[in-house]
């Protein structure tokens, strides 16, 4: 997800889009546990997009 994407969302939209990729991440995490994780690559996309959603959650909270 871009940043520009994330810039466009309001506040309640940034927390539940975090709320999601973290439920996300849980999944991805167990799957990994088990061996059943076909793309390792999503791990680490999902814990970039939290921390993009983050990012920009603090900006508007300063702003």
């Amino acid at each position: 997800m871009k940043a520009s994407e994330l810039n466009a969302m309001n506040k309640e939209q940034l927390e539940a889009k975090v709320k999601e990729l973290k439920s996300e991440l849980f999944g991805l995490r167990f799957q990994l546990a088990t061996g059943q994780l076909q793309n390792t690559m999503r791990l680490g996309e999902v814990r970039k997009d939290i921390a993009r959603c983050k990012t920009i959650l603090r900006q508007k909270e300063e702003a």
